[in-house]
């Protein structure tokens, strides 16, 4: 079979040296150690010892024995003979004619035990580890051959011919994809069959097909939306009725068949194999029902939220109305009142005076305005969720249409929700109707009159209390996404008990509570004292004693001067930076790091195009930039034609295949010298970047501050202290920033793994501390008002001198000590990736009744913080520190809106999926733009070194590769690279004494 999926690159490095070995790996392959040195000093002559040292490194590195050791790298040889001590390091040329060196391949494989593919059980090894691959993950044919490459290599297995390993691939992952389908379709029945081939047909006088209409979900946010994507929902449990379930299946293959049919046309699915067409569509369809029910949580949600806030309002509103008139009653009657306290008056003619005075109609109109306007202010706010039942029309459809489940927390409002589904459906219920979920303000509206339920109140009870419950988890859908159970999947048992010790050593806890609070509460005793002692020499600190308490305050940072190195060196950078098109920019990184190779048919197969990589530059050009297609369409060039554009934003573009292209570019950016100047990777940062949608969809939120009067979305990042983006997560509106933070760090998918993570205030709870301190990272929010803080402590009889009046609050030890190995086992299935993070952090977050493990959480982080907030205090650098970090977020997010400047910078998608692309795009540019600034940047100061200026290392860790004033974002999107570049070199650099001249 001939090599059909390899890369050139990937065949040029195949078992031989491509490039000079790295110092790396020099010191890694090259290297011998005592017992290497004692096998080398076995053979006889310079030549033979320096040609054996030679041949060790090399299979070591490369998996094979050179066929032609004149070849082997200078680097390794000089470093392989400086280590034996020989001054002749071209001994290696006779040794590669001496025909002795055959002899030593057998000794070398001997001694240190390396095997063919052909011993017995190499191959089958090797299957079976590719088959795991291939069976769980959606890896591309190329990336499993590297993944089956570097097992060779860590088994000390020889790589057999290149042929042969891409066969094994090849074959293995058909072997795999068969066994998928087979199980997908073998209790797959004919009548079944033709259910699922009716979805990519046509029906006669209708111009989409079921497949189509069925795909796109709502996007108007109102109650009517509700019933249609409700009947939506129920339509696709018609067609899934009796389908076989794909639970057991590997969800990232299932998700890989249904992300095919969601962005192929029906056509294409209809031209697949019978077993393959059958196979995807019973993906797509029981994928399709999860994510229906989730777009109909969704429109609930936002729906019912404006409903009761709109409420809320309006009730406050009549109130305020309604105060003049009570105003005018209430004086009425404290004139009448007057009149009883005034002793002067005799009782007997108490009653004369009173009417006297007031006026007995005056009085009884007084009377009756206070009855009709001093109501308790929730019973205005029922009366106006009263007046507009038409509103809530979808609620019978709702409540019967969503499949729930429930928690023991939320198990009294899932009975609430039966018995109103009995009520509903006309079925009888003995003994009265559960009330047990219902807050105390609620109470009053769950019955009528007569004592008979109030059907409709009850129903209104029971909707508030679902959002919310829905929210923080406590009920969750049966079949979801977004809404599942987040314990789901959490370790236990024999699973847990083997992971328990790995996942300890991994975040460094220890498995005993006693022995990890005893360290912990004698760092958080040390760390009082420590800066209770330095407070007073501390001139940022000042203490006020109030009612309230002892109030701390923090003076604000002062702005330090850059030096005037600094302001010269970058200048000198800017004066030579090339002047360049966005355009050729993603061209040049592309061609550097090959970042569009991971960009793959949505199909997983082979499918590609001739120069795809223009393509899908212009692809991630019109969606970083918001400009659309019509300024790259170039009818003369095929990769820049429409039709090509949109089958490539079709099919390649997706969040998978974006997230593998940037960790390319993080991976490059984090290989620049220059970069690691900058940081090492160690520390991360989370922000939002607001974007207003002004278009109909029901994944965005209002709010005033941020969208004025449309809604909006934000794009919640992750940047290192590098400057590149590692992750990001699109969120609705505005909502709290800490929900999905541990999800912005536990699934970003990197080289780099920050252990520090900073946020702004917005980030940041007790829960967040306790979570983050369970999985080795350190939380360092920036928090803007110190002095609302609360400081905890352990001990109650410790004296901390000025600081003692701010503990006031003491740590629950002993319940966290209780809860200590659910906090583990739930750290440890976060670490793991078995609970999704995002799910879980909601239960986790406190609420009016958070679970017991919530609360031992809340206890610990409350320990942790108070431990980081004695160090934020007392430690200025560590205050500039994280300040400088979050300035590094915002000035990237200022690159992004630059970057992302087409109609007017609003976002214009209406699908959760359809924003997240989009702006996963927006990232991938702005690291684009990040690298090549580094290495332009780097050029430039090695230009600098040369020319014998000055250049600090303390100047270097302060620059910045997010300047763009040299890059041209409009009007001209020429996709060429001149020659230069494509031969791999760098542009030149502008001389500074024309900086000047205009050079575009």
């Amino acid at each position: 079979m001939p090599v059909s999926f390899l890369t050139e690159d990937q065949v040029r490095r195949y078992g031989r040296f491509a490039d000079e070995p790295t110092s790396d790996q020099l010191v890694r392959y090259f290297y011998l150690d005592d017992a290497d040195r004692a096998f080398v000093a076995e053979h006889r002559g310079d030549r033979n010892r320096l040609g054996v040292a030679v041949q060790l490194g090399s299979v070591r590195l490369l998996g094979v024995f050179l066929e032609d050791l004149a070849t082997a790298p200078a680097s390794a040889v000089g470093y392989a003979a400086e280590q034996l001590g020989l001054n002749d390091p071209g001994a290696i040329f006779a040794y590669a004619n001496d025909r002795a060196r055959w002899r030593h391949i057998p000794r070398i494989r001997a001694r240190y035990g390396y095997r063919s593919v052909t011993d017995p059980g190499v191959s089958f090894r090797l299957s079976r580890f590719l088959y795991a691959l291939c069976w769980t993950g959606t890896d591309r044919p190329s990336a499993l051959f590297d993944r089956a490459v570097s097992f060779l290599l860590a088994n000390k297995v020889l790589l057999p011919g290149l042929s042969v390993l891409e066969r094994t691939v090849s074959r293995v992952r058909a072997r795999a994809n068969a066994r998928l389908f087979r199980r997908l379709v073998d209790k797959v029945t004919p009548e079944q069959r033709e259910r699922l081939d009716a979805l990519v047909v046509v029906p006669e006088g209708v111009r989409q097909s079921p497949l189509d209409r069925l795909r796109d979900g709502p996007y108007i946010q109102s109650g009517p939306e509700i019933s249609r994507a409700l009947a939506r929902l129920d339509e696709i449990r018609v067609i899934t009725e009796g389908l076989p379930e794909i639970d057991r299946l590997p969800p990232g293959r299932i998700n890989a068949l249904a992300r095919f049919a969601s962005a192929a046309k029906a056509q294409a699915v209809a031209r697949l194999p019978d077993d393959r067409r059958t196979a995807t569509l019973l993906a797509f369809i029981r994928t399709l029902e999860a994510s229906a029910s989730d777009d109909v949580i969704d429109l609930f949600d936002v729906v019912t939220t404006t409903i009761f806030s709109n409420a809320q309002a309006a009730s406050r509103e009549a109130r305020l109305r309604s105060l003049r008139d009570l105003d005018a009653a209430a004086l009425k009657l404290r004139d009448a009142a007057a009149v009883l306290f005034d002793e002067a008056t005799p009782d007997a003619e108490v009653r004369a005076v009173i009417f006297e005075t007031v006026g007995r109609d005056l009085l009884k109109t007084a009377y009756d305005r206070v009855g009709a306007l001093a109501e308790p202010p929730d019973d205005v706010y029922f009366a106006e969720l009263r007046k507009h039942r038409g509103q809530f029309r979808f609620a019978p459809a709702l409540l019967r249409g969503l499949d729930l489940d429930a928690a023991p927390a939320g198990r009294s409002l899932l009975d609430a929700v039966e018995h109103v589904r009995a009520l509903q459906d006309g079925v009888k219920r003995s003994g009265p109707a559960p009330a047990a979920f219902a807050p105390k303000e609620w109470i009053g509206q769950l019955k009528a009159a007569d004592g008979k339920i109030d059907l409709f109140g009850y129903r209104l009870c029971v909707l508030d209390q679902l959002r919310r419950t829905i929210r923080r988890r406590d009920v969750f859908a049966s079949r979801s996404l977004r809404y599942a159970d987040p314990r789901k999947g959490l370790l236990s048992g024999a699973a847990w008990e083997a992971a328990r010790p790995a996942v300890c050593r991994t975040v460094g806890v220890s498995a005993s509570a006693d022995e990890e609070l005893t360290r912990l509460s004698t760092r958080l005793d040390l760390a009082y004292r420590e800066t209770a002692d330095r407070a007073p020499a501390n001139p940022a600190l000042s203490f006020e004693t109030t009612a309230g308490g002892v109030d701390l305050s923090v003076a604000q940072l002062d702005k330090i001067e850059e030096p005037p190195s600094l302001v010269a060196l970058r200048t000198e950078i800017e004066t030579r930076l090339p002047h360049v098109d966005l355009p050729e920019l993603i061209l040049e990184i592309q061609a550097r790091t090959g970042f569009a190779e991971h960009f793959t048919h949505a199909s997983e197969g082979g499918s590609r195009a001739e120069d795809i990589a223009t393509s899908v530059s212009a692809v991630l050009l019109a969606e970083a930039c918001n400009t659309g297609f019509e300024p790259l369409v170039r009818r003369d060039s095929p990769a820049l034609r429409r039709s090509r554009l949109s089958w490539v934003k079709q099919n390649f573009l997706r969040a998978e295949t974006l997230t593998a292209a940037n960790a390319a570019l993080v991976a490059a950016q984090n290989a620049v010298p220059l970069a690691r100047s900058w940081g090492g990777g160690e520390v991360a940062s989370a922000d939002g970047l607001r974007f207003v949608v002004p278009v109909r969809t029901i994944h965005s939120g209002p709010n005033p501050h941020y969208f004025g009067h449309e809604r909006g979305v934000t794009w919640y990042n992750l940047a290192s202290d590098q400057y590149t983006g590692l992750n990001a997560i699109t969120i609705p509106g505005t909502l709290r920033d800490s929900l999905y933070l541990l999800a912005l760090v536990l699934e970003q998918e990197t080289e780099l793994s920050p252990t520090e993570i900073m946020t702004d205030t917005a980030g940041y709870t007790d829960t967040i501390f306790g979570i983050f301190h369970l999985l080795g990272y350190q939380f360092s929010p920036r928090i803007a008002d110190i002095g609302g803080s609360r400081f905890w402590r352990v001990d109650r009889k410790a004296d901390y001198g000025l600081l003692d009046g701010l503990a006031a609050n003491r740590i629950n030890v002993r319940l966290i000590a209780d809860h200590w190995d659910d906090l583990l086992r739930l750290a440890g299935s976060l670490k793991l990736g078995v609970v999704r993070a995002a799910g879980l952090t909601r239960t986790l977050q406190t609420n009016d009744r958070p679970m017991k493990l919530a609360r031992a959480l809340q206890e610990l982080g409350r320990l942790i913080k108070t431990l980081y907030l004695l160090r934020f205090i007392d430690d200025e650098s560590y205050r500039r520190r994280i300040l400088i970090q979050l300035n590094r977020g915002e000035n990237r997010h200022r690159l992004a809106r630059v970057i992302f400047h087409g109609k007017r910078g609003e976002l214009r998608q209406r699908y959760r999926d359809g924003q997240e692309d989009q702006l996963g795009s927006l990232g991938l540019v702005v690291n684009v733009v990040v690298l090549w600034n580094t290495i332009y940047m780097d050029a430039a100061l090695n230009q600098l070194r040369a020319e014998g200026y000055e250049v600090k290392s303390e100047d270097v860790a302060h620059l910045s590769p997010l300047s763009f004033g040299h890059i041209n974002m409009l009007g001209r999107y020429a996709f060429t690279l001149p020659e230069i570049i494509a031969r791999g070199e760098l542009r030149p650099l502008r001389d500074p004494r024309t900086a000047g001249i205009d050079d575009l």
